[in-house]
């Protein structure tokens, strides 16, 4: 099993090296905490679990070596991302706030890391549709 011996960011990727000398990398998207981060914020972190794991104390961030194993690049070409693309100005944070959904999560879906299933797309957009509900009855 691989184990992490060093950790780097560069061109909004994050970069594992292995012990053994190979070397992952993922797209900061499949990360969005580690995304909305700043660099210092990202350079404070600790591996621990005998290598298994990394962890952003500050940031309440933990992933496994597992997740570096991972391939998947975003997907930008996505029904959700174009919702949040056509209304730029919709906040991500507070749809996932109004549905119950943590940000990290909607993130995910709004940068194609991962595709929601349809009863998740459906509540995604209807949620989207009672917050325009409520701002036209606190505009009338």
């Amino acid at each position: 099993m691989e184990k992490i011996q060093e950790i780097w960011f560069e061109n909004e990727r994050i970069f594992m090296q292995s012990v053994s000398g190979k070397v992952f990398s993922r797209p900061l998207e499949a990360y969005p905490i580690l995304k909305d981060a700043d660099y210092v914020q990202r350079q404070k972190f600790y591996i621990w679990g005998n290598g298994e794991y990394v962890r952003w104390k500050d940031l309440d961030e933990d992933l496994s070596v597992e997740s570096f194993f991972d391939s998947s690049e975003p997907n930008p070409n996505n029904e959700v991302a174009k919702i949040f693309n056509h209304c730029p100005w919709l906040s991500a944070k507070e749809v996932a706030k109004f549905i119950g959904m943590p940000k990290a999560v909607l993130d995910r879906f709004i940068y194609g890391i991962w595709q929601p299933k349809d009863e998740v797309l459906i509540a995604i957009k209807n949620g989207i549709r009672s917050m325009s509900h409520e701002l036209l009855q606190a505009v009338s």
